[in-house]
Parts: C-alpha cells; structure tokens; sequence
C-alpha cells in the first residue's frame, strides 16, 4: 500500500498554502523555513523549506522554489471527488477565486458533477462528484 502526496513548488508557499486553508477549510500543521537548514543562505532564511496542510482527509507538502521559476506544464491535474454536490460546489468555486475556470462545474453526461479550473498559483484542478 501507498500514500500519494501532492508537493507543490512555490513561489511564495505561505501564500498559496493560506489560500488551500481557505478554499478546504484546512489548517498547515508544520512549517520549517530554510533558517532551520545549516549553512542557510541569510537571503533564503525567511523562506518555506517544507509546510504540511492538511485537508479534506488529505495531505498537502509544499516549499518555496527558492531562485528557480514554478512552470507547473500542461500534463497533470489533480482530482478531488466529493460524495456530494454541495460540498464540490463550494471546493470548485473557492479554488476558481482569482484563478481561472476551464470548465464550468455542471452535469455531465455520464452522470456526475465536474468542472475543472486553474487556481491563482497555476494549479490545474478537475472536482467531481461520486458517480
């Protein structure tokens, strides 16, 4: 058996992890900063070596990128299923704030709920609900 944790590269973690707590209703239950690493560079000091969110049941990694640029590409979304239409509904439209909706969150035709939007920090998001 195995546990899949989305860990997601930031440019500004703190930010991005505020606005999941938000949207998910989660709280962040660590966070180190790179002046926990010896030999820190003093510039990086303030930034997010590694957070853990967790939320919905489910856990989130995240860190700041340091000096690299985020480029999240096209090849990959991550699905969040809900038993309900309701609580998939209020997911979808707290992740769209500031962000972007590539499909409206409607039934569709195989009988389901589902949208699928881009978040503010570029994160491709399918919601739908059980079937």
């Amino acid at each position: 058996m195995a546990t899949l944790t989305p860990y997601f590269y930031s440019r500004n973690a703190r930010e991005q992890s505020d606005f999941y707590v938000k949207a998910f209703g989660g709280e962040i239950v660590s966070l180190r900063t790179f002046a926990d690493m010896p030999g820190a560079d003093e510039s990086m000091k303030d930034r997010v070596l590694h957070l853990e969110l967790q939320a919905l049941g489910l856990r989130f990694f995240m860190a700041d990128a340091g000096t690299e640029s985020v480029d999240r590409g096209k090849g990959l979304d991550l699905t969040l299923e809900f038993k309900g239409e309701e609580e998939a509904r209020r997911i979808f439209e707290a992740l769209s704030q500031g962000g972007h909706v590539i499909m409206p969150f409607e039934r569709m035709f195989w009988g389901t709920m589902f949208g699928r939007l881009e978040d503010p920090f570029g994160v491709i998001w399918q919601i739908s609900t059980e079937a």
